[in-house]
């Protein structure tokens, strides 16, 4: 871990992917290095769809946002259409790095945002822990999206606030 955060800090993170398609531009940060505005950005978003529009009142700084990098997905006008938490071995699970808090902005669905919020973590994953597979916390009802993805069921479904969710790793 300490020298995949070394070489992150050398490459040009702030250095942003454009896709002329959907007009996202991503990049990823350790917590440390996001800006009060995308911090605030990620957890009103985050608050918007978990809390709001799910109806799930549950207290989002759970403490594993300080562990992790965030991928953040912003149009042209610097709105944050989408965004992921992407977490190091131990943090979530003991043997898996994670992908988690996987949202897309309710305005701009339907335009394969989520396919590409979703491309970009697992991109960023290989390349920040490269060792370690890739496990998620999947809603039961976006496990065909995420099987799409190279994701595959493993275990039972189970009920995390309120909300019937099952546990998915990629596979190699």
């Amino acid at each position: 871990m300490a020298c995949c955060s070394f070489l992150f800090f050398i490459l040009p993170i702030q250095m942003s992917i454009k896709n002329p398609l959907a007009r996202v531009f991503f990049h990823c940060l350790p917590f440390q290095r996001l800006s009060v505005q995308e911090l605030y950005d990620v957890m009103a978003l985050r608050q918007k769809v978990f809390v709001v529009e799910q109806n799930c009142p549950y207290l989002d700084a759970d403490g594993k946002d300080v562990a992790g990098y965030h991928l953040l997905g912003y149009s042209q006008s610097a709105e944050l259409l989408a965004c992921t938490r992407l977490l190091p071995k131990g943090v979530s699970y003991p043997d898996f790095a994670s992908i988690g808090r996987v949202v897309s902005s309710p305005d701009h669905r339907g335009q394969g945002i989520g396919v590409l919020l979703m491309q970009e973590s697992i991109r960023w994953c290989r390349q920040l822990f490269p060792d370690d597979p890739v496990k998620i916390g999947a809603q039961c009802y976006l496990t065909r999206f995420y099987e799409s993805l190279g994701f595959e069921a493993v275990g039972d479904t189970y009920l995390e606030d309120g909300i019937p969710h099952i546990k998915m790793i990629l596979k190699d």
